[in-house]
């Protein structure tokens, strides 16, 4: 069966892509760009690539799978509707490539992939061959997608909605057997009027799970309680309260009053060990002994693109991370100040999310930059022109005029966007290196 996809090169079209290559389609794909690190992902994956939508360059296919960023107007898809040709959404697909299987989703609005990679990671180091599909790249990982051969797969559990035809929220389409919440605050203002809106998807999504699935959640989030406050119908699983606690600052979990130390655990910051206990617990559901998953996530290195170290010589460093949202961003610097309290830390912050550029969380992304010895906010789509920010770029050539000029040794460049970080890193590093 022959299918294409429109919108290949997101980190999950591609894992679909990966997905439905194992079942035994012949995928193509067409993107407006393609880039790293999924354009390298894709190119592994030997399928055809088209770059742009237009109409003539579409190929036939049995099946066109429409990413969300396809919207009325794209010729492509005008075609497709024209001359009615079957297309579905990517979530809808997986839920029908998976509908055999114990599905876990992984969802919140930070942590979704870290955590995912967590669960994948412990699985698969105790013998157990899940199936998978993360958004992003671990250096554990082959792929970011996989058919496996046990009775469950995890998934990324994103709450953007599915597609321009299907405005729920992607976790609804896949029916899972158990969840994990992270976290809850306002994200995707391009989608969602206010945090309500995603209250209610999450709910919608809670109601969907069976009676012998597991609903964990962190019981510190009031948003999460006020989700599980709605009803609940599944198997209960507060972090926080109750079975399991745990100590940050002694880096302790207890479950069942028995303690379990985490500090052989690699990753740091209070959102990486939150992050490890909800893997370690969720585990634990399936199988898994709490002691066998510390083991194995002593050897987890993390995700690429979560605060990677890309460049470090002469005593500068150069940190990438996908930091987009104020709570998230605020995290991510409070983890570099601790690691490195002596160093000058400089931020360069993209203002690249349709929410960040909305100008909705202005007030918070000052705070959660305040840490930082300097700071420089790009602003490609001039979408804050008005806004008090200080050192507000609209230019990177201008930006890396400004910064290397300043730069100093004992410095930590710390990146943060959602968009292709390498425009952003690759020519400080080029000086950097003479």
């Amino acid at each position: 069966m022959k299918v294409h996809i429109l919108g290949i090169c997101g980190t999950f079209m591609a894992g679909v892509a990966k997905l439905m290559i194992e079942k035994g389609y012949e995928v193509s794909g067409s993107d407006k760009d393609f880039y790293p690190p999924m354009s390298e992902y894709l190119e592994t994956l030997k399928i055809d690539l088209i770059k742009g939508y237009d109409s003539q360059n579409l190929p036939e296919a049995d099946l066109y799978v429409i990413g969300n960023v396809i919207s009325r107007g794209n010729e492509s898809f005008e075609k497709i509707l024209s001359n009615k040709l079957p297309y579905t959404s990517g979530p809808k697909i997986i839920a029908d490539l998976t509908k055999e299987e114990n599905l876990i989703a992984v969802t919140g609005t930070h942590g979704k992939t870290t955590t995912s990679y967590m669960l994948c990671h412990i699985f698969i180091e105790n013998g157990i061959d899940i199936g998978y599909l993360v958004g992003g790249i671990s250096p554990h990982f082959q792929d970011s997608a996989k058919i496996g051969t046990a009775n469950i797969f995890i998934i990324e559990g994103d709450e953007y909605d599915s597609a321009l035809f299907d405005k729920r929220s992607k976790f609804i389409n896949y029916n899972p057997h158990s969840i994990i919440i992270n976290n809850i605050e306002f994200d995707h203002a391009d989608i969602f009027r206010d945090i309500d809106d995603i209250k209610r998807q999450f709910h919608h999504l809670v109601k969907i799970i069976p009676n012998d699935g597991s609903i964990m959640y962190h019981h510190d989030d009031p948003n999460i309680k006020d989700v599980i406050n709605l009803g609940s119908w599944s198997k209960m699983l507060p972090i926080g309260e109750e079975d399991l606690f745990y100590s940050y600052e002694n880096r302790e979990m207890t479950f069942n009053k028995i303690n379990y130390s985490l500090t052989s655990l690699p990753l740091k910051g209070i959102h990486n060990f939150k992050n490890y206990v909800a893997a370690i617990y969720m585990a634990y559901q399936y199988g898994v002994p709490i002691k066998k998953s510390i083991q194995a996530l002593s050897n987890f290195s993390g995700v690429k693109r979560r605060q990677e170290l890309v460049y470090d010589k002469n005593n500068i460093s150069i940190i990438d991370d996908f930091a987009h949202h104020p709570t998230a961003i605020k995290l991510t610097i409070e983890s570099i100040k601790h690691e490195n309290p002596k160093k000058n830390i400089i931020g360069i912050i993209e203002l690249g999310s349709n929410t960040m550029a909305s100008g909705k969380h202005i007030d918070l992304l000052i705070n959660a930059a305040n840490d930082l010895d300097s700071i420089y906010w790009y602003d490609p789509r001039h979408a804050l022109k008005d806004k008090l920010f200080k050192k507000t770029f609209n230019s990177l050539d201008d930006l890396h005029k400004d910064l290397l000029a300043k730069i100093q040794t004992d410095s930590i460049i710390l990146i943060m966007t959602n968009k292709n970080s390498s425009y952003i890193y690759q020519p400080i590093r080029e000086y950097l290196e003479g």
